[in-house]
């Protein structure tokens, strides 16, 4: 999982000249003409820019729904915490993708219910000493596991994530990859999209920040589950 800037996932809205007047009152004096007009060039400017965007919004959201991404549910929008000791994985491979939340979803504010995230997957992954925690405002549901002598495993392990750091090293990486093409992991993502994929992937002082995770089989020795004050 190597390490990826910060993706923003704010729109632009385009402005709505005249909003603040009620329909059919007259506009004051010198406001009708340059005013408005000006008003109405910024919002044609402003909707142009956000057509690229929209696009590539749409064209994810729809590969999200056929299931060429990695995560295949509505997400909840609450963020969560994983750390590790060290994550040790074999079959690497990451690329950007779009996640939905539930139509109506309370967490969506202005996003749009959408949470533009670098997916990470892996084919067979050891984590030791993992740590998980939600924030539910005042209180943390912490999970803990793989403290003792056997680690966390997965397969077909993926997590959808906004921040990720840590120290990590690869075997046989590469970089550029189109996303429809990687072969290291079960996970595709869209064509014409930036990817990466390895051998293998060591990541000691694992932190992610993550709003989705998915594996095949997950097993977690020695696992933990409480409310805590402070999370991971």
């Amino acid at each position: 999982m190597a390490t990826s800037p910060d993706i923003p996932s704010d729109g632009i809205t385009p402005e709505n000249p005249g909003s603040g007047s009620p329909s059919g009152t007259p506009q004051a004096a010198g406001t009708a003409g340059g005013g408005e007009r000006r008003g109405r060039v910024r919002a044609r400017r402003a909707a142009v820019m956000a057509v690229p965007a929209t696009l590539v919004a749409a064209g994810l959201a729809v590969l999200t729904a056929q299931g060429a991404l990695g995560v295949q549910f509505a997400i909840s929008g609450m963020p969560f915490t994983v750390t590790a000791t060290n994550l040790d994985g074999t079959g690497f491979e990451q690329f950007g993708g779009l996640d939905n939340m539930a139509d109506g979803s309370p967490n969506a504010g202005d996003s749009g219910g959408q949470v533009l995230v670098v997916t990470s997957a892996i084919k067979n992954a050891t984590l030791t000493k993992l740590c998980q925690s939600v924030d539910l405002g005042g209180t943390n549901l912490l999970i803990t596991a793989g403290g003792g002598d056997t680690p966390v495993t997965a397969s077909d392990l993926t997590t959808d994530s906004t921040q990720l750091s840590g120290d990590a090293a690869f075997n046989n990486i590469e970089i550029g990859n189109d996303a429809s093409t990687l072969s290291k992991a079960n996970a595709k993502g869209p064509k014409g999209v930036f990817s990466q994929q390895a051998d293998t992937v060591h990541i000691g002082h694992l932190r992610q920040t993550n709003y989705a995770t998915t594996a095949g089989v997950f097993k977690l020795p020695g696992l933990k589950l409480r409310f805590s004050g402070s999370g991971c």
